[in-house]
């Protein structure tokens, strides 16, 4: 298959564009954000409480609400306190803290070249990660790959995106917000459950093989193309 028709180009970040294994991830990140909320919430019940928010988040399809409207109405009641407290703690933790969590991340050396040579062949370029963190949290780790720098046309963050993957409606949004169809874009992750699920809405895709590779085995998406970011280099 060629990508005749295709003009826009859907890019996953965290195992595709920057090299960052999440399971490992998450618990460090954790550990560092419930330092800063010692003597205001037990860690366990932070945790608790981001996790199941987080959940409501990738659950929920009602798109007159923002992913953070979202996030911030399910966890307030499980945690009993006021965002007003709250928010001033996270921002600081992403202006001071979460940048220090770059050691767990490398940069994927071919994913600048191939977004630069998709770009100089007239791509639009969009960084479809999934929206559950702020545009703070995203535009950091788009700093660790080395590619803060590149003219995305659009970077979805949960301020701003009213689905998550892998629920069709964020595919759908990405489609309304560029004004493009389907068949002009492409796909392009290592997460088979939830990058394949653009095919929903007549998005072709291309899976990422390689070391972030994941597949929890259901449901099934059988992806347009396969292979590395050079591979894709040389089909643009």
């Amino acid at each position: 298959m060629n990508l005749q028709g295709v003009r826009s180009l859907l890019f996953d970040l965290d195992g595709t564009l920057l090299g960052l294994d999440i399971d490992a991830f998450v618990p460090v990140y954790f550990e560092a954000l419930a330092r800063r909320f010692d003597g205001i919430l037990p860690a366990g019940r932070l945790v608790e409480a981001i996790l199941a928010s987080t959940w409501a988040m990738v659950a929920d399809r009602d798109l007159s609400r923002s992913n953070e409207e979202v996030f911030w109405s399910d966890f307030l009641p499980r945690v009993g306190l006021e965002r007003e407290r709250l928010d001033p703690i996270f921002t600081a933790f992403y202006r001071d803290v979460f940048p220090s969590l770059g050691h767990l991340a490398r940069p994927v050396p071919e994913a600048r070249r191939v977004l630069e040579h998709a770009l100089s062949r007239g791509y639009r370029l969009v960084l479809a990660t999934n929206p559950l963190f702020p545009r703070v949290a995203i535009v950091e780790r788009m700093r660790w790959g080395g590619i803060h720098d590149i003219p995305f046309a659009l970077v979805t963050a949960y301020e701003d995106m009213h689905a998550c993957k892998p629920q069709p409606e964020y595919y759908r949004e990405i489609l309304q917000l560029l004004g493009a169809s389907p068949e002009e874009c492409l796909m392009v992750g290592n997460d088979v459950q939830e990058d394949l699920a653009a095919s929903l809405v007549g998005i072709r895709t291309f899976l990422v093989e390689g070391p972030f590779l994941r597949d929890k085995g259901h449901p099934r998406y059988e992806p347009d193309l396969r292979g590395t970011l050079l591979d894709l280099a040389s089909l643009l």
